[in-house]
């Protein structure tokens, strides 16, 4: 599809759990081949920028070869001489208020930026320690992601968009980066929660959300529920929830679609796991969305067996020293070589 000069063009991903498992002589490389398989696809696609949901990292102090192996694959896939097709229009310094530097990368002369990457923290990768930084903070301060949904505050969460502008369409980007499921809980039902609009023709602009928090409920306030997000916006991408649910579903309540990415390497022995991994390309024209196409990526499948359940009995030696003894290549993971 040929390039509109009115239609925004995102790769939506998220929870890359870069560096999982990256000791491990099989599956040492999943996470890293993967990265480089959605950067080589946002080129692919021509996409305007990357939006990533959280967890960019497994760790929330990656070790040097973690590190070094996500500068050099963002360096190969996203500088570069391609001209960036949109525009920044947002007060920068409150956008970027709590990162080393208050603008975006594409902006700043001495970087070369072609496809710029927009994320938030997961609760993975989460801010800590002295001056509050996370491992996305070092990404950011190197100029090759954009970190922004960031805040230091416990008591109030104040919700500055990105506003974007490609020709006659106009993006408000909302990012809330990872926040204890107890304290955001706390924040929205005392009303300590602001999102800003804009000045000028608020509903000119299109409105989307990502997040990263608990989608599913775990007890009383150990999630974010959707309507606890404000009904201008068209569309939230949810991050943090590892199933990948990517065709947006249409919250009847709250009047927006939610679009969940879910993880692309697999950390855990899970149904939700075993689905197919993707990414989404998003389209955004007015305050239409086109669609989210899901692009399907290499992904760690699971055959989901038949279950033993022995009740009211010991394991015995045997079948412990049987199911030790059990090769690799008959487990139940494998890797798929074809999309």
């Amino acid at each position: 599809m040929d390039t509109n000069a009115n239609i925004l063009r995102i790769l939506v991903t998220s929870d890359n759990h870069v560096g999982y498992l990256e000791k491990d002589g099989i599956r040492g490389r999943d996470s890293f081949n993967t990265l480089e398989e959605i950067l080589f696809l946002a080129q692919q696609h021509d996409v305007d920028f990357i939006l990533a949901g959280g967890d960019l990292f497994h760790e929330n102090r990656p070790s040097i070869h973690c590190m070094n192996e996500v500068l050099r694959l963002i360096r190969k896939y996203c500088l570069g001489d391609r001209a960036v097709r949109f525009e920044l229009l947002s007060d920068t310094s409150k956008n970027f208020a709590n990162v080393s530097f208050p603008f975006a990368n594409y902006t700043d002369p001495n970087l070369n930026v072609g496809v710029p990457v927009f994320s938030i923290h997961g609760n993975h990768d989460d801010p800590a320690g002295p001056g509050n930084v996370c491992a996305p903070d070092l990404l950011h301060s190197c100029g090759f992601l954009n970190l922004f949904g960031k805040s230091n505050s416990v008591e109030t969460l104040e919700v500055s968009p990105l506003l974007l502008r490609k020709g006659s369409t106009k993006v408000a980007i909302y990012g809330i980066g990872a926040v204890r499921e107890e304290r955001l809980h706390r924040l929205f039902l005392h009303d300590k929660v602001t999102f800003w609009r804009p000045e000028d023709d608020a509903e000119d602009w299109f409105s989307l959300a990502v997040v990263h928090q608990n989608r599913v409920r775990h007890g009383p306030t150990g999630y974010l529920p959707e309507n606890f997000l404000p009904n201008f916006l068209d569309l939230v991408v949810w991050g943090h929830e590892h199933d990948c649910r990517i065709e947006p579903e249409w919250n009847s309540s709250q009047n927006f679609y939610v679009a969940q990415p879910g993880s692309s390497v697999a950390t855990s022995l899970i149904e939700g796991e075993a689905l197919p991994k993707a990414v989404g390309l998003l389209e955004i024209h007015g305050r239409e969305f086109k669609t989210v196409l899901p692009i399907d990526t290499f992904y760690i499948a699971f055959e989901i067996l038949d279950c033993l359940i022995i009740l009211d009995c010991p394991m015995s030696d045997n079948l412990m020293r049987f199911l030790a003894g059990l090769p690799y290549e008959r487990g139940t993971l494998r890797r798929l070589t074809s999309v």
